[in-house]
């Protein structure tokens, strides 16, 4: 059997958004895969901090913060923050238009006062990331004021904002140096997503790995369900999306899978013969 690599995407694909502990299935899956001589990635918007409880699971590599920072079998191959002149140019033009911030660093994430509340108050459905971090700000998981921030080297900035309008301005500043990837509206109106170099995202980041590994990218998978692992499944030989994720990722997928309750990674690793399933 040719050896493939398999990307996952993590909240809403190989857990439950903001959880740290994948179904039984997934991991027998991943397990059963790397048995075989396939290659199991994280893939991630994630940053480091926040997925390091999940590395027990023993992958062979992580990409984290959407591209920005890559470890193959240990080995740290690519590590692109932005330079502290975009740094400070998006920080400004965010707050000046009401626009709520999270940095992600490697040691943690900051966040804007008011952010708690806002989540709170938008309480209803959502799509993975905003679950995400509802679940993380909630359980307290190593998310400090951003008067705690000290200038350390930031990989991406998650936005909230109540609407399109504020947003409209940081679009039209920040777009020679950054990718807005917003999720689809809410329901009730406002806008999250996230703002990141465009040095890098899923897919680039999946390139490299396939370049540095001497494998071909028509030999790779990737899993994902919200807008913003729509780049690494367009990079991806075999591209999945869950049954219940983004219903314009869905579009765009070659295979549909069930969702994380429903044991979609073990199914789809079956379906694609990533395992052995008898």
């Amino acid at each position: 059997m040719k050896k493939k690599i398999v990307f996952l995407d993590i909240d809403g694909t190989l857990t439950e958004p903001g959880s740290n502990v994948p179904p039984d299935s997934a991991v027998k899956a991943m397990e059963g895969a790397r048995r075989e001589g396939h290659l199991v990635f994280l893939c991630t918007g994630r940053n480091y901090d926040m997925l390091s409880p999940l590395l027990k699971y023993d992958f062979d590599g992580i990409i984290a913060s959407s591209g920005g920072y890559i470890e193959c079998k240990g080995k740290v191959i690519y590590d692109c923050p932005m330079t502290d002149k975009q740094r400070i140019k998006a920080m400004k033009v965010l707050e000046e238009n009401g626009v709520f911030r999270t940095v992600e660093c490697m040691d943690g994430s900051y966040t804007d006062e008011g952010f708690k509340d806002f989540l709170r108050s938008h309480s209803g459905e959502g799509n993975s990331e905003l679950l995400r971090w509802r679940e993380q700000i909630e359980k307290n998981l190593n998310i400090l004021p951003m008067k705690e921030y000290k200038g350390q080297p930031v990989y991406k900035i998650v936005v909230m904002s109540p609407g399109e309008k504020p947003m409209e301005q940081p679009r039209k500043l920040l777009s020679s140096d950054f990718k807005f990837c917003i999720q689809e509206k809410n329901r009730q109106g406002f806008v999250n997503g996230e703002i990141i170099s465009k040095e890098f995202d899923k897919g680039k980041a999946i390139e490299y790995v396939c370049s540095y590994l001497h494998i071909p990218l028509k030999d790779s998978v990737a899993i994902g369900d919200s807008m913003n692992d729509k780049e690494m499944l367009l990079a991806a030989g075999l591209s999945i999306c869950m049954e219940n994720g983004s219903g314009e990722l869905k579009k765009l997928a070659d295979d549909i899978c069930p969702p994380v309750k429903e044991d979609g990674i073990w199914h789809a690793f079956c379906k694609h013969h990533l395992l052995s399933c008898g």
